[in-house]
């Protein structure tokens, strides 16, 4: 809501000035740099109607515009910081097994991921988001991308086997470190799942967490089923290096909560800006004195006076 005020309010005390002179100032008293000013405030008594009208409507009006009418409205301005981030899926042939939804056993492992990782990339509204699929190789299913519409199909199209059977988990995450190398964000984040051992990786994991500890991105890393089928002391390496933390999903509703509990870790940064917008007005009350004085100086001239 606008709130209306006066800029230099204290510049209203020359109407004073103006109406004790009118009173008090005599005819025959002239001031030497105000010349006919007896005229401009007082007037002849037989020429009180629009003669008088036109000289104080302009001396008002002028009076307003020097202090300054102003509208003013007040809001907040949020600037959002997003992140970038890449979820790195694990796609191999053990990624097929049911029993993980006990709300549905018939469901695979796979098609859980899928669903949860759908619902926590909607909820990042301001991030941009790369998807990479990897088995005995890592694929990139999507670069960095604000789309949340296409990052929804992508992850609908994901299917098991695509990279292979079995699992390379330091190339992956080679493969999203490489993904996020070139950014530009003040946060970057890579979310590893997989739910076994290591068995392809190409680069030892020396040079992963090398990598790692240059401390320019974070890793969280998820193993989900039974324990004993994943290597949770290397995911939980790999996580320390990165910066981040390791989980461990023993259902869907258990991977579901893990996912939530990322989303409020990396929330958005919202920086909030009191912002004052100002109207000026002034120029309605300059332009109306001028009017006015036109016409009292037109009148004045016309009645000789």
């Amino acid at each position: 809501m606008a709130n209306f005020s006066f800029e230099y309010p204290l510049l209203l005390l020359i109407l004073f000035v103006f109406i004790l002179c009118a009173k008090f100032c005599k005819e025959r008293s002239r001031a030497m740099y105000f010349p006919h000013i007896q005229t401009l405030m007082m007037g002849k008594k037989k020429q009180v109607s629009w003669f008088a009208v036109f000289k104080w409507i302009g001396i008002i009006s002028v009076v307003i515009a020097l202090a300054s009418p102003v509208l003013t409205k007040s809001y907040t301005h949020s600037k959002k910081e997003g992140r970038d981030i890449v979820m790195i899926i694990d796609s191999s042939d053990s990624m097929r097994q049911q029993g993980f939804d006990p709300k549905d056993m018939y469901r695979n492992k796979f098609d859980v991921v899928k669903e949860v990782v759908g619902d926590f990339i909607e909820k990042r509204e301001n991030d941009r988001i790369a998807m990479v699929n990897f088995a005995t190789s890592a694929l990139i299913a999507s670069p960095l991308t604000f789309e949340k519409d296409f990052l929804r199909d992508i992850t609908k199209m994901q299917s098991l086997d695509v990279a292979g059977k079995r699992t390379a988990i330091n190339d992956a995450v080679v493969q999203g470190y490489n993904l996020l190398h070139q950014s530009k964000s003040k946060s970057k984040i890579m979310i590893l799942l997989t739910d076994g051992h290591d068995t392809a990786s190409k680069i030892p994991l020396d040079e992963v967490k090398h990598l790692l500890n240059k401390k320019d991105m974070k890793l969280y890393t998820i193993g989900i089923g039974n324990p004993r089928d994943y290597n949770g002391a290397k995911l939980q390496a790999l996580a320390e290096a990165g910066g981040g933390l390791a989980f461990g999903a023993r259902d869907a509703h258990a991977l579901s909560e893990i996912y939530k509990e990322i989303d409020k870790l990396e929330a958005t940064k919202i920086d909030n800006k009191q912002v004052v917008q100002y109207t000026y007005l002034y120029d309605y009350p300059l332009a109306l004195a001028l009017l006015s004085l036109l016409l009292w100086f037109i009148l004045r001239n016309s009645r000789g006076v």
